[in-house]
């Protein structure tokens, strides 16, 4: 397996992206600088000078709070596995991923919400809400601010990377690009070493991340276990698979973690992809004269819905009575891009 090309970072780097929303060219190329500076140093970084309002963020936190507080019955409800396009209640141990043991968490997963014009597809559609009053309203009002901020990053990473500032905002019109409300309940009866989750890194573009406390761990070029605590009032922000393969490894996806938990924890990952039907490989104006390209392709929706198929329980038991097939070209889980062991793989060759 390839090493990684992130430094040694000891702590991850502080990002100001408020230039990025200036009207003056210079000036959020200068921010795109500082931006992918840190993505191919680190992979994993801070952003301030977001632009989100704190309201959306502070009622983003307490409906979640109170959504998780009900019991299981009432959750169940809105269970994932009565949704036609994945959106819905998680509930613990639902989701077991790279075959380790189960999550310790629950989760509520919302996407892109459309309207009854857009094509419906496994991972795209209208969102399954729960009943509780006021949950759609401040959920869909903070998806839409993050949501405009992954379109300021994707313009920042374009620029950054010597594209057209639009080169990737041209394809992303209504991307499978999901927002998890993620529930970390605290038991002192686990060992230390049972994780929150376990390493990973994450299948899209990039993530943009709110968490309420500490607990995530960032994996360096060195090899090291790297603490990401709660920079106030600040977003996370990591590479993930697909940024890796357009970028042709100019930018590598960073491994974390979550250790587990001194308290209970709340966190609101928003993964970012392009739309359903965009052919993830390596940008052609990013080979050069005599670099070839390091990536298979795969198609994004199929993708993300393959990943899916194969880490959720509902999912997986529709396979296993074929009610539900793969995609084409569907990976392995963990093997597609650098951290793969067996990138290009699909599961029809590895059957």
């Amino acid at each position: 397996m390839p090493s990684s090309k992130h430094t040694a970072f000891q702590s991850l780097p502080v990002v100001d992206i408020s230039g990025l929303r200036s009207p003056d060219l210079s000036q959020r190329q200068a921010a795109a600088v500082k931006l992918g500076q840190a993505a191919r140093e680190a992979g994993f970084f801070y952003v301030i000078g977001h632009g989100v309002p704190a309201k959306r963020i502070e009622n983003l936190i307490a409906r979640a709070q109170a959504y998780f507080a009900q019991a299981l019955e009432d959750k169940m409800a809105a269970y994932i596995g009565r949704s036609s396009n994945h959106s819905g209640y998680v509930p613990q141990g639902e989701e077991q991923f790279y075959g380790a043991k189960p999550d310790l968490k629950e989760s509520y997963d919302l996407s892109f919400d459309c309207g009854p014009d857009v094509e419906r597809r496994p991972m795209l559609g209208s969102n399954q809400w729960p009943a509780m009053p006021g949950f759609k309203e401040d959920v869909s009002a903070y998806y839409e601010a993050v949501y405009a901020l992954s379109l300021d990053l994707f313009r920042g990473f374009a620029l950054s990377l010597g594209l057209s500032e639009d080169r990737f905002t041209r394809l992303i019109s209504t991307p499978p690009s999901q927002l998890r409300m993620i529930h970390y309940p605290y038991r002192a009866d686990l060992p230390p070493d049972r994780p929150g989750i376990g390493a990973h890194t994450d299948y899209e573009c990039f993530t943009i991340l709110l968490p309420t406390c500490d607990g995530l761990e960032v994996e360096n070029g060195a090899g090291q276990w790297i603490d990401a605590p709660v920079l106030p009032g600040a977003f996370v922000i990591n590479i993930g698979d697909m940024m890796e393969v357009l970028s042709n490894g100019r930018y590598m996806a960073t491994t974390h973690r979550v250790r587990k938990v001194a308290q209970e924890r709340w966190s609101f990952p928003l993964f970012c992809a392009l739309d359903y039907d965009t052919v993830i490989a390596p940008l052609p104006e990013l080979i050069v004269d005599g670099e070839a390209s390091r990536y298979e392709p795969v198609v994004c929706g199929n993708h993300l819905y393959a990943q899916t198929l194969q880490t959720f329980s509902y999912l997986k038991q529709g396979l296993a009575n074929g009610e539900l097939k793969l995609p084409p070209g569907a990976h392995e889980l963990g093997s597609f891009g650098h951290g793969g062991a067996r990138t290009g793989n699909d599961m029809e060759q590895a059957a």
